[in-house]
C-alpha cells in the first residue's frame, strides 16, 4: 500500500503535467504527450485501486466495528476508480469509447464516487489514529484544484502526494 500511496498521486502529477505539454500547440489530442500522458493516468488509477483495498485491509483490522462503512467505502470509491479507468481507456483506445462509451451519468458520478469512498476511508483512518488527522483536509485540498479546471491537475495531485505521504509508515495492515 506504501507504493500506491506514494505511485498513485505521482504518476497523476505526470499525466497533469504532460497534459500540459500536450496543450502548448492550442490543440490537445493523440501524440506521444497525449498517449504517455493517459497511459501515466491509468497507472495512477490502478494505483488508487490499490490503495483503496489496502485502506479497506488496514481499516478491517484496525477498526472492525466500521466494516460496514469501510465496505462500502471501498466499494464506492472501486466503482469511481472503474469510471475513470473506463474513460481513460476510451481516450487512449477511440474505437473501445465508441463501442462501448461510458454513460452520462456515470462521468458525472464516477468522479464523486471516487473522492467520497478514498475520502471516507481516509477519514476513518485518521480517526483510528492510524493517520494524522490533516491526510484527509490535503487530499480534498488536492481535488479542490482539479475541480476547477484540468490545467490545475499537477498542483492538486502535489496537495493528494502531500496528503498520502503519511501512509509511507503504514506497512502490512499496522501502524509502524
Amino acid at each position: 500500500m506504501p507504493a500506491a500511496a506514494l505511485g498513485a498521486p505521482t504518476f497523476l502529477l505526470l499525466y497533469g503535467l504532460l497534459r500540459l505539454v500536450d496543450g502548448l500547440d492550442g490543440d490537445r489530442g493523440p501524440g506521444w504527450a497525449w498517449n504517455v500522458g493517459h497511459t501515466f493516468f491509468l497507472v495512477a488509477f490502478v494505483l488508487f485501486a490499490v490503495l483503496l483495498v489496502g485502506l479497506r485491509r488496514l481499516l478491517l483490522a484496525a477498526a472492525p466495528r466500521q466494516r460496514v462503512l469501510t465496505e462500502a467505502a471501498t466499494a464506492l470509491g472501486l466503482a469511481g476508480t472503474a469510471g475513470f479507468l473506463w474513460v481513460i481507456l476510451g481516450d487512449l483506445f477511440p474505437a473501445l469509447a465508441d463501442a462501448a462509451p461510458l454513460p452520462d451519468p456515470a462521468m458525472v458520478l464516477g468522479p464523486l464516487l471516487f473522492q467520497a469512498g478514498i475520502l471516507t476511508l481516509l477519514v476513518q483512518t485518521a480517526t483510528a489514529r492510524l493517520l494524522p488527522a490533516w491526510t484527509p483536509v490535503l487530499v480534498v485540498l488536492g481535488f479542490v484544484p482539479i475541480a476547477v479546471n484540468l490545467d490545475l491537475l499537477p498542483l492538486g495531485a502535489a496537495l493528494i502526494l502531500g496528503g498520502l505521504l503519511p501512509l509511507q509508515r503504514l506497512r502490512d495492515g499496522a501502524a509502524g
